[in-house]
C-alpha cells in the first residue's frame, strides 16, 4: 500500500516553473526592467512625452508589479504548506487504516 502512494504521485512544481500555458518566447515582466526602460527623445520642435512623467508612471507599474509577485510569492509558499500537512494528515490517516486492518 506504501508503494502506491508513492507511484501515484505527482511531479511537484518548482516555484520558478512555468504557472500558465504561453510559448517558451514569452517572459513577463519584472519590476527592474520597467524601471530600467528608457525612451528616445524626440527631436527639437516635435512633440513628445515629459520625461518626468514617464519615469513617475514606471516606477508607479513596477511597484504595482512588485507587488503582485510578492502576493504569487507568498500564495505558493501557503499552498505548499497546506500540500503538505494534508500529505501528512493522508499519511497518518493510512497508518491508523492498516493498524486496524492489521489489529482486527
Amino acid at each position: 500500500m506504501r508503494g502506491f502512494f508513492r507511484r501515484n504521485r505527482r511531479p511537484q512544481r518548482s516555484a520558478s516553473g512555468p504557472t500558465c500555458y504561453r510559448s517558451a518566447a514569452y517572459h513577463p515582466l519584472r519590476p527592474w526592467q520597467v524601471r530600467g526602460q528608457r525612451f528616445r527623445s524626440t527631436p527639437m520642435g516635435r512633440r513628445g512625452l515629459d520625461p518626468g512623467e514617464v519615469t513617475e508612471f514606471l516606477d508607479r507599474v513596477a511597484g504595482d508589479l512588485a507587488a503582485v509577485y510578492d502576493a504569487l510569492a507568498q500564495s505558493r509558499r501557503e499552498t505548499d504548506r497546506i500540500k503538505d500537512a494534508l500529505r501528512r494528515w493522508q499519511s497518518e490517516q493510512a497508518r491508523a487504516r492498516n493498524e486496524r486492518s492489521q489489529g482486527r
